[in-house]
């Protein structure tokens, strides 16, 4: 099908912001009937057409450091119409700059009694196919990566090292192991940060598990951001790192984990350097 007409990108564009802004609200909405509204609007586009097009958005969103839409998964390959478009209207609604802030700087609590481990963990993520070109360079101005500061965010940070610090211990205790699990210690609680892992586990066998803990109250596919430290760690001990990804949090908490360095789990993308005199 062609690409999208400009006044058809607006109308989605527009569409998607009131349902970004009503979710970082915590205001209830209803996505069919956002869909099946916009439908009416654009008789050439089938629901499930505009229902992509709102996952191209949720890719602009994640490429920029911008909160998205949960239910709609980030996914790449967008006309550039449409980068052009969500970046505009972020920049003229001085409104939803204050709702990015709510965003990263909320404060959470996750009621440790009702999560249940024998459902937390899930498969890890499929490619999203948002791999950015990294020779090429992108100089759109952006105002703050506010993925980043939400992974910043400590009441996210420790509601996510809690849960997983709770879920190795109830994993030894499950597995016939209640003397390891007593051995499993929260590094970055109890000593600080710059270990370059946050939890140390142990498995059945007796080897270290070095886990690092990036929680978002978003969904999997949200980007992770790593310091150099904790990148050098997982290269030096790739065998024993762990990723463990705490995501959805806030609604829902679930986790997926990784094995290796980070190179080997994830496409890495260069974004600041360091400069001595």
């Amino acid at each position: 099908m062609a690409d999208w007409s400009e006044l058809e990108v607006d109308l989605i564009v527009e569409d998607y912001f009131q349902m970004l802004q009503q979710e970082i609200r915590g205001v209830p909405y209803n996505k069919s009937a956002h869909r099946g509204k916009l439908a009416h609007f654009l008789p050439a586009r089938v629901e499930g057409s505009i229902e992509f097009k709102h996952q191209n958005i949720s890719a602009v969103l994640v490429k920029h450091g911008l909160p998205y839409i949960s239910g709609y998964k980030p996914r790449g390959n967008y006309q550039k119409l449409l980068e052009e478009r969500v970046l505009d209207y972020v920049g003229r609604n001085t409104k939803i700059e204050k709702d990015f802030s709510a965003f990263a700087e909320q404060t959470i609590a996750v009621a440790l009694k009702i999560i249940d481990y024998n459902k937390w963990e899930v498969a890890p993520p499929e490619p999203t196919g948002i791999i950015h070109d990294t020779t090429l360079p992108d100089y759109t101005p952006r105002k703050r990566n506010y993925l980043e500061l939400e992974q910043k965010n400590s009441s996210i940070g420790f509601a996510g090292e809690e849960l997983a610090f709770e879920y190795e211990k109830w994993r030894l205790n499950h597995e016939g192991y209640p003397k390891l699990a007593k051995e499993v210690r929260w590094v970055s609680k109890d000593d600080g940060d710059g270990a370059g892992y946050d939890i140390r586990s142990i498995s059945i066998t007796g080897e270290p598990l070095f886990i690092e803990v990036k929680t978002t109250t978003l969904g999997k596919d949200t980007p992770i951001f790593f310091s150099k430290t904790e990148n050098d760690f997982s290269n030096d001990h790739k065998k024993d790192f762990h990723l463990y990804r705490v995501f959805d949090v806030k609604q829902k908490p679930r986790m997926f984990t990784r094995n290796g360095s980070f190179t080997d789990m994830c496409t890495i993308e260069p974004v600041s350097f360091k400069g001595m005199f």
